[in-house]
């Protein structure tokens, strides 16, 4: 079963959205918490979002694998740094995580072939 990932981005986004207006105290300390937690320090942003990613699949959370496939890719992951990245989420996670990781890779190809049509 295949997902189009940035179309699950998109429509989250507005429901999101919809989420800020409603719970904006919230909100604004949950964007002030990513925006820190993703600060370049000891560790690279890029780093961060691969680690975000593999949470994502030990977790199992679409919505999370949409948003930081994307991310990761944008923050200049090679597809091998996913691949890698979804051995460690595979080996913290197990059998769950093996399903999870193939859709993250799927995530990651749909993205890097929207960003590819781009230019």
């Amino acid at each position: 079963m295949h997902k189009n990932w940035p179309q699950m981005a998109g429509e989250l986004s507005g429901a999101i959205r919809d989420l800020r207006g409603g719970a904006p105290e919230v909100m604004k300390a949950f964007s002030g918490m990513a925006q820190a937690a993703l600060k370049a320090n000891a560790l690279d942003t890029k780093t961060k979002e691969l680690l975000a990613l593999g949470i994502a699949v030990a977790i199992r959370c679409d919505g999370c694998v949409a948003f930081h496939a994307e991310a990761a890719l944008k923050q200049g992951a090679s597809r091998d740094e996913v691949m890698e990245t979804m051995g460690m989420a595979i080996y913290m996670g197990a059998g769950p995580s093996v399903m999870y990781a193939a859709q993250a890779v799927e995530a990651f190809d749909q993205y890097a072939a929207k960003a590819k049509d781009a230019t």
